[in-house]
């Protein structure tokens, strides 16, 4: 396993989702060139929440 020298903060995250989903994310996945779902979830969330910027979020520390 390939050791990054800056430590990431991780969490370990269990979802349930459609098979619609699971395969729109694996497409999503194998199109960004990430090796796991887990950095396209990032990304997606981050996108959306960039999206949001301005608009009334509520803030959460979770």
């Amino acid at each position: 396993m390939h050791m990054s020298r800056e430590k990431k903060n991780l969490r370990r995250l269990s979802v349930l989702v459609t098979a619609q989903t699971a395969g729109n994310l694996k497409k999503l996945t194998a199109m960004a060139g990430f090796r796991d779902h887990g950095r396209t979830i990032d990304k997606l969330v981050r996108e959306k929440m960039l999206s949001l910027r301005g608009k009334d979020v509520c803030k959460h520390d979770g």
